[in-house]
């Protein structure tokens, strides 16, 4: 069984609408939580690159 974790930032009147993660065999797998049944597998590695461009875009 998949177990899907929240961002703890989803609480409050928007906390149904939030992007929801779980760990597969070999890859990581993404959600939105108001669309459950759309999952989309993505590489750790890949993940982890989207994210720092994130943070380091974020501080500009």
């Amino acid at each position: 069984m998949i177990q899907w974790q929240k961002s703890s930032f989803s609480s409050g009147s928007d906390g149904a609408s939030c992007v929801e993660l779980a760990h597969a065999d070999t890859s990581l797998l993404l959600r939105e939580s108001d669309d459950p049944t759309r999952i989309i597998p993505v590489a750790p590695t890949a993940l982890a690159a989207l994210l720092h461009r994130v943070r380091v875009e974020g501080r500009c």
